[in-house]
């Protein structure tokens, strides 16, 4: 079994962690929320959902990666803007042979990482069809277990990504491994941009977006700009119909509300610039015009300049 440290265990770390350690592997995990380290040291970690209901013992839980020691894989699993900073952290988990997984939402966060982590070691990884959210500290909940994608960023020799894909396959995770990082990429982000900032902005979760033909507008929108500019940077998707890709994606998790959504609703930043912020500064760049993302990404800001600033990012986890 293999020792794994998962750095931002909030919602879907948890769900990352749970299965991991019901497989057997030795996990740690790192937040910043006191409260949650501090239940999962305690009562351990509860994941209800999709994948059953389990209480799991982790190897470690805290705030910091002190005394962890080199781990076989670490994953970065916290908001894009958090990546630098949890990145610094890691330091003391790579070893000779450690892989780092980068799991984030929108675009850049292995570019980030990559400042202070060798890019040879990194694997970009996204995941679809989680629903992920927190019930209460050491308590997560998830309404789907539908992909985990992974490409080697650099140089990470191909029988290294597929010894980290195998923990997460021992888990009982679906994994598919990519090189072309672009369709890999994308195909996730055409689903966060569509469904991210229209369920921030209507409160809908997204089945609610899909059901309402105003808020589907304003989601397809956002999606169709998205698809125009991957095609503008040479992106090919392999999806059939990109909307219908999309709407038969959201079908499965009617009921999930996208961590953006959860963010605002509890009064924090969120990941509005890493994704449908990609969207207009991409477009730009590409000579492709992004009106829909550029009023949603306009909307959000303005709501959350009026959010009380806060020194803990991570009082709930994503």
């Amino acid at each position: 079994m293999a020792k794994v440290a998962i750095v931002g265990c909030g919602a879907m770390g948890s769900v990352y962690a749970a299965l991991m350690a019901s497989a057997g592997h030795e996990v740690h995990a790192v937040t910043l929320w006191a409260d949650h380290a501090a239940a999962m040291r305690e009562q351990g970690l509860r994941v209800e959902g999709a994948s059953g209901d389990r209480t799991v013992r982790l190897a470690s839980a805290g705030t910091t990666t002190e005394g962890i020691g080199p781990c076989d894989l670490v994953i970065i699993a916290t908001k894009a803007f958090d990546v630098a900073s949890a990145a610094a952290r890691c330091a003391p988990l790579i070893g000779p042979g450690t892989v780092v997984q980068t799991i984030q939402n929108g675009l850049g966060s292995p570019e980030v990482a990559a400042t202070v982590i060798d890019p040879d070691r990194i694997a970009v990884g996204v995941v679809g069809g989680f629903g992920a959210s927190m019930r209460g500290p050491g308590h997560a909940h998830h309404n789907g277990l539908e992909m985990i994608r992974f490409g080697a960023f650099a140089g990470l020799p191909r029988e290294r990504l597929e010894a980290s894909a195998a923990i997460w396959d021992a888990a009982g995770f679906k994994v598919s491994l990519f090189d072309d990082l672009g369709r890999m990429v994308w195909e996730k982000l055409i689903m966060n941009v569509t469904f991210s900032g229209t369920t921030t902005l209507t409160g809908l979760t997204i089945g609610g977006v899909m059901a309402d033909p105003e808020a589907w507008r304003v989601a397809r929108g956002c999606a169709e700009e998205a698809i125009a500019v991957a095609s503008a940077m040479g992106v090919t998707l392999q999806v059939g119909d990109p909307i219908e890709h999309i709407r038969r994606l959201g079908g499965k998790i009617p009921e999930a509300r996208p961590s953006m959504l959860l963010d605002h609703r509890a009064g924090r930043r969120g990941e509005v610039e890493a994704i449908n912020g990609a969207i207009p500064r991409l477009g730009r760049l590409c000579g492709v015009p992004t009106p829909v993302n550029d009023t949603v990404v306009a909307l959000i800001k303005a709501r959350e300049a009026a959010f009380p600033v806060t020194s803990d990012p991570e009082r709930c986890p994503a």
